[in-house]
């Protein structure tokens, strides 16, 4: 179901060369790392200078950033290169200190976002403040808690929202810093069209020569080669639709054969066939077999539905 938020646009900047760009160092660690920085990003076309003042660590210990000193050198970061500014905040007492010293855009991280009561307590201080607020995704992958976590900043009276995909942490080994697992963003897409969605390469790559080699693409240019393409999509979609009732059908039969054998609904030795057997299928035709067991995970689960209304009848 979509859903539509109390948004206002950001009115953000950007050039006919690349959107929006926001760039800057993970953490302010000096005054002189953080001038030095910006100043070579402003002269790099960067539209939105970020940096750390404060930094949640898995554990103690480390280095937490320098709090309120950091946010005069996002101040002057601010005056002398006419960047937007943007910092972190995880507390209501941040959010009094971001907005004191300026700080132009508000970011809230990917652990806290996961945590439903300081986004309620960020929320309540927000009331009304008119600043833009960017929400990343939690830590894991659950969309609920993204979506939760963005209408909690909205009720607060905040219009100028977005989202950030930064990706998912994995304890896997993989290309990935963080695991991008694109069905979320473009589930959070289709549910709230309304919402703009910010990509963030770095934390999803880990590199920071990824910028360079970004392509900027267009969304909303349509061919009549594509149009055809889609034609057939549609065309091919309702053939699965037909096969998947007629499979049902059978399924269906399947149903009250059981019940008229006082049979089981699950018969674990076939449901284990059908996997690897399409498993195996898929591969050979270029289809990654995980994908082709989730598709008939799914496809089984609603066959055990049906046949379970028939044998409970």
């Amino acid at each position: 179901m979509n859903m539509e938020l109390d948004l206002a646009p950001l009115n953000l900047p950007s050039d006919n060369e690349r959107p929006f760009v926001i760039a800057g160092p993970c953490s302010a660690e000096t005054e002189e790392q953080v001038m030095t920085t910006a100043r070579e990003l402003a002269m790099k076309g960067c539209h939105n200078f970020r940096a750390g003042v404060w930094k949640p660590r898995t554990k103690p210990g480390g280095f937490e950033g320098h709090g309120e000193p950091a946010l005069v050198w996002l101040a002057q970061v601010k005056k002398e290169t006419k960047m937007l500014v943007s910092t972190e905040v995880a507390t209501p007492n941040h959010v009094e200190l971001a907005l004191k010293y300026g700080i132009d855009i508000l970011w809230i991280g990917a652990r806290t976002s996961a945590n439903p009561f300081a986004m309620q307590a960020i929320a309540d201080a927000l009331k009304g403040v008119d600043v833009p607020v960017f929400v990343k995704n939690p830590v894991n992958p659950d969309i609920e808690l993204w979506i939760g976590a963005l209408e909690r900043i909205n009720q607060a009276g905040v219009k100028r929202l977005g989202a950030i995909h930064r990706g998912f942490s994995s304890y896997e080994q993989k290309i990935y810093r963080n695991m991008p697992m694109w069905q979320i963003p473009i589930e959070l897409r289709r549910r709230i069209p309304n919402l703009p969605i910010i990509s963030d390469p770095s934390h999803i790559g880990g590199r920071r020569e990824i910028l360079s080699l970004l392509v900027i693409r267009d969304e909303h240019t349509q061919t009549e080669g594509l149009s055809q393409l889609r034609k057939q999509i549609d065309e091919l979609d309702n053939e699965i639709m037909e096969v998947l009732a007629k499979r049902m059908k059978v399924c269906r039969e399947i149903g009250h054969y059981k019940k008229e054998h006082n049979m089981t609904v699950l018969q674990t030795n076939r449901y284990n066939e059908i996997l690897n057997k399409r498993g195996a299928q898929g591969t050979l035709t270029g289809m990654d077999a995980e994908f082709v067991a989730h598709v008939f995970e799914s496809i089984h689960e609603e066959s055990v539905r049906q046949q379970m209304e028939i044998i409970n009848k």
